[in-house]
């Protein structure tokens, strides 16, 4: 098979701006005008473009555009805000007489590259608003992106590239996955990540975003998402900056009891620290992509039906790539410096000092519990008692190998880790068991494993395999 031919940026710029049929504006703030520049240096861009502009200076860009409640710039509302006047504009001073078979465009974006001193990270938000068809309404594709390389300018002419991928990707793929594979033409992952998608419009009406982002962790364009109990996804710093985060992880194949009484108890817990503000908390249930594949293949159905439960329960879910708690713990901090919380279970604590784990890293497992003793971080530990040895295993019991014990020692002795409260009767339901039930149509031996409401959102959408009617 040939391999692809992947476009440079001036050529996707020419390739637009020779098309008759697309029309519209560029209005970036921030990065300078980067993207625009693409489109005029190659030529014919008076066929494509009605208007360019950089409302750089921060009041001329709030009479245009207003206020942020927040007083930021670098923001989805603002980039909305760019898009909606800008649009209405082209609406407005076009008359669409004149241009029957023109599918209008805006394309926006609103960001900020790293300063001198290299204290900050470039980030921002890029947006295109677009027509497929002059007859309907537009669509928008809608990207958080977060620039990796160390000096401004390198960030600014990536910007100009992923601007000027997303133009002739929405103009000549249908597929939104398609579309993001493409804004990497010419990049890598090194130069930049995308945290959070968005794909809106008529000729996306049966476009999941949910997938979306799940397709940006199978595809390594970032390690992690976030979506909300309504199924939005959004960028994490809007969930995460500075709050307390309580996070559970765990398959969920499906939600059970045992998983409520754990959240419950984490929470009772967390909430009587002194560092914990209960107004400031945030509940995350994580799921790891490596829980998420079945036979080395990840299957969207299934995903889509633990999120489902989930967000019916009213919690938001983060999907991510990172096994290892280390790792976790790194991604909360680079969003909020509060007391975090994960609430584990003995067997993944286990796993957490296993040094098999850790060869990648040049310190081992003392780096990697380095990196977590210097966050603000406590586990809250949830007992496991087996059918077969009836022993109840907790944080005085647990099999720590011995190279490690002294690192357990270390965390127990100064609270780090601290034991749950738990319900007995409960104990021994394991989502694996669950499972098997619904999936051999075992009615009335699971429903009571899980919590209410839960059993009846699964038969009523056959969710997990489930295969047999209800009576």
């Amino acid at each position: 098979m040939d391999k692809q031919i992947i476009l440079t940026p001036g050529q996707k710029a020419k390739k637009i701006n020779i098309d008759k049929t697309i029309y519209g504006s560029f209005i970036e703030i921030g990065a300078g005008q980067e993207v625009a520049r693409q489109f005029f240096r190659v030529g014919s861009a008076s066929k494509t473009i009605a208007k360019t502009m950089s409302a750089y200076d921060r009041d001329f860009s709030g009479s245009i555009y207003g206020k942020e409640k927040d007083g930021r710039y670098v923001c989805k509302s603002r980039l909305n805000k760019m898009l909606n006047q800008e649009y209405s504009l082209l609406e407005e001073r076009l008359n669409r007489k004149d241009h029957i078979d023109t599918k209008y465009f805006v394309f926006a974006d609103t960001v900020t590259t790293v300063n001198y001193d290299k204290t900050n990270q470039g980030h921002g938000w890029i947006g295109l608003r677009f027509q497929l068809d002059p007859k309907k309404v537009p669509n928008d594709f809608l990207i958080h992106v977060r620039l990796h390389d160390q000096e401004a300018r390198i960030q600014q002419e990536t910007v100009g590239i992923i601007g000027t991928n997303l133009m002739h990707a929405c103009f000549n793929e249908s597929d939104p996955k398609k579309i993001l594979s493409h804004l990497y033409d010419n990049l890598s992952r090194d130069n930049f990540e995308i945290d959070m998608v968005e794909v809106l419009g008529p000729d996306f009406n049966s476009v999941d975003n949910r997938l979306l982002s799940l397709t940006l962790v199978k595809e390594r364009m970032t390690n992690a998402v976030i979506f909300t109990p309504k199924g939005k996804n959004k960028y994490p710093s809007d969930i995460l900056f500075q709050k307390n985060i309580l996070t559970l992880r765990g398959s969920f194949r499906p939600v059970t009891k045992v998983n409520i009484d754990m959240l419950t108890e984490g929470l009772k817990k967390f909430k009587q620290n002194k560092k914990v503000k209960e107004d400031n908390i945030q509940l995350l249930f994580e799921i790891t992509l490596s829980n998420l594949m079945s036979e080395g293949q990840l299957d969207e159905r299934d995903f889509l039906d633990r999120a489902d439960i989930l967000c019916s329960l009213g919690y938001t879910v983060m999907i991510s790539n990172y096994k290892k708690y280390y790792k976790l713990c790194e991604y909360l901090s680079r969003y909020t410096d509060a007391r975090l919380g994960f609430i584990i279970g003995v067997d993944n604590l286990v796993e957490m000092f296993e040094e098999k784990y850790y060869r990648n890293l040049n310190g081992g497992i003392m780096e990697a519990f380095g990196i977590m003793i210097t966050r603000d971080i406590k586990f809250y530990l949830y007992p496991y008692q087996s059918d077969k040895k009836k022993e109840l295993l907790n944080s005085t019991n647990i099999p720590i190998h011995p190279r490690a014990k002294s690192i357990y020692k270390y965390l127990f002795n100064n609270k780090r880790i601290e034991d749950l409260n738990y319900n007995s009767d409960i104990l021994n339901i394991y989502s694996r068991d669950v499972l098997k039930k619904i999936k051999s149509c075992e009615e009335g031996t699971w429903e009571h494993m899980v919590p209410k409401g839960v059993s009846q959102i699964i038969k009523e959408k056959s969710l997990f395999g489930m295969s047999c009617k209800i009576k």
